[in-house]
């Protein structure tokens, strides 16, 4: 079994990776600033990665401003990289998003870019799990697109998926060897963006309209049709939107 830390392993993601790792009897660790490990500052990461097979980094920006989370990619992923160079960390996971390598204008995804370069540039095996959006960012998604009092976004299609089967992608193929490569994962279910917000704030009894808007920007930018959906080859999880938003209600 191996030594697998996990990078941003206290939040919604990685918390789950860890607890399917040591499961399936990997000695899975979580890293993050509240257990003494910051990759920004490179406090704790060393000290972390010593013995480590594998290192999953599934952690997140603290803010979607273009400069900052560009900053907070390159940094911490330069930082896990070169520890893990020193450490003889044989398998580096990534999770990163379905879209990435698609002509795009959105800030948040330049950043993943930056950050999947560095990975595929550092000599580390790797693995990048691109996913598709989270049915979790629901809420999220509709608040960040209010304009007046409507929900407005554009009809882009889009597949999402649920974060705890995101997780089991991560987990399994933390378990495996590297592809050196790219690993697309997605939902069951395709969906316009303002269809999917639509049907979930309606579930959730949110009195908000949502309007489509196909000039209407997705976290920053106009976005073409088929932007956000996996490309053929894709793995496909089965739970579906009726499924999930039962058992989720909003968190407060």
């Amino acid at each position: 079994m191996a030594r697998i830390i996990v990078v941003g392993g206290t939040g919604l993601i990685g918390s789950k990776v860890v607890d399917k790792l040591k499961a399936h009897g990997h000695d899975a660790v979580a890293a993050a600033p509240s257990t003494g490990v910051d990759t920004i500052t490179g406090e704790g990461v060393e000290a972390a990665l010593n013995g480590a097979d594998v290192v999953v980094d599934v952690s997140n920006s603290p803010s979607f401003e273009q400069r900052a989370v560009l900053d907070f990619f390159t940094t911490s992923t330069t930082n896990l990289l070169n520890a893990e160079k020193a450490a003889g960390v044989g398998h580096h996971v990534a999770l990163t998003i379905v879209g990435t390598n698609r002509p795009q204008e959105i800030p948040y995804f330049a950043a993943k870019m930056a950050q999947e370069l560095l990975i595929r540039e550092s000599g580390v095996p790797y693995s990048l799990v691109h996913a598709t959006q989270f049915f979790e960012f629901l809420g999220s998604i509709a608040d960040i697109s209010v304009v007046g009092d409507e929900v407005r976004l554009p009809g882009a299609l889009c597949q999402p998926i649920a974060a705890e089967d995101v997780a089991t992608a991560v987990a399994q193929t933390a378990a495996g060897d590297p592809v050196n490569g790219d690993l697309e994962i997605a939902g069951p279910e395709r969906f316009g963006l303002d269809e999917w917000i639509r049907r979930g704030l309606t579930f959730r009894n949110d009195p908000r309209p949502v309007v489509r808007d196909d000039t209407a920007p997705y976290y920053g930018a106009v976005i073409d049709e088929t932007t956000l959906i996996p490309l053929d080859g894709a793995r496909i999880f089965a739970t579906t939107l009726e499924e999930w938003l039962p058992a989720n209600p909003p968190r407060r």
